[in-house]
């Protein structure tokens, strides 16, 4: 069964989120670059910033009515049919994205976390048969050719700052492309369960949260972080300011469940546009680093990739509706 497009009627309060969800995009990898220091343990952040999560969802959830009530409807199996999978991807993916926020500059990032809208499209038709026009195909494909792009001018040396190359690549960018990857897949997982099981948005943030940090902690047994923490402590390297990463990081969480149970993962890509231009505006400002010729490159490619997609979205035929 196909379910509906939620991507047209868009509210003001949706735009609001939307807006709120792209000053966190483009912000967050200059804030983890600057405040996250390199001494950091990823996997320390990571759980911090789903306890994070778990406290701004449930006063969220208060909100909208007794938590008593919300723990009566609640069942182990709802739960882990909801929640159980993405949790476990979206811990995955973020730990991916915190070791590639360290290996590239913050504009290269967010271009590349881009593919994500085209993960996102494929597992949203493969799973929810939402389908896509002509166009929106085409504006894919300039999508992926921009990411290209990147991938090709900083493996070969072109990456800014004087970086390893092979470090660029194999730390920075093949991260990045498989937490996109993982990203649509969990958007699409998440969707199904908002629009088809109608679970709650700041309800489904608390169990992945939970079924996440768990996840990330039976990790931990075998893993370099874990032996890491048993070495130089949870807290190794970590400052007062590690907070402020942590935070947003957390708040861009609750708000990517919102803008997915009401709008579709698909959405998003509104976010994309302005999300580079805010990162290569505080890049400049902040850093004085001006983008790269790749990036500059790359750029035309994804702004006309996400016009093109937003403004032919997909006619629903007569005998389809």
């Amino acid at each position: 069964m196909e379910v509906k497009n939620r991507e047209q009627g868009v509210t003001p309060k949706i735009w609001i989120y939307l807006m709120l969800l792209t000053l966190q995009y483009g912000a967050q990898p200059l804030l983890s670059k600057r405040f996250a220091g390199k001494d950091v343990i990823v996997t320390s952040s990571v759980l911090a910033c789903e306890v994070a999560k778990v406290i701004c969802a449930l006063f969220l959830l208060a909100k909208e009515g007794p938590l008593r009530s919300f723990y009566r409807q609640w069942t182990l199996t709802g739960s882990l049919t909801a929640s159980g999978l993405p949790a476990a991807i979206y811990a995955l993916q973020n730990s991916l994205l915190q070791i590639s926020y360290k290996n590239l500059d913050s504009l290269t990032f967010s271009m590349l976390n881009q593919t994500k809208l085209f993960f996102t499209a494929l597992f949203m038709y493969l799973m929810l048969g939402q389908k896509q026009s002509v166009q929106q195909i085409g504006a894919l494909v300039l999508l992926i050719i921009a990411a290209l792009l990147i991938s090709i001018g900083e493996g070969s040396g072109g990456s800014s700052g004087g970086a390893n190359p092979d470090q660029v690549f194999f730390h920075g960018i093949v991260p990045i492309l498989v937490a996109s990857v993982l990203s649509g897949l969990a958007s699409s997982l998440c969707q199904w369960a908002s629009q088809v099981k109608k679970h709650s948005s700041y309800l489904m943030t608390v169990e992945m949260s939970f079924i996440g940090s768990l996840c990330l902690l039976a990790s931990t047994y075998k893993s370099p972080d874990g032996q890491a923490f048993r070495q130089h402590g949870f807290f190794h390297g970590w400052t007062p300011f590690t907070l402020i990463p942590v935070l947003t990081n957390a708040i861009g969480g609750i708000l990517v469940g919102l803008v997915t149970t009401h709008a579709g993962g698909v959405m998003k890509g509104f976010v994309i546009v302005s999300a580079l231009l805010v990162t290569a505006l505080l890049q400049f400002i902040f850093d004085g680093i001006p983008p790269s010729l790749y990036c500059l490159s790359a750029f035309p490619f994804v702004i006309s990739s996400i016009t093109i997609y937003q403004k032919h979205p997909y006619k629903v035929k007569e005998k389809e509706s």
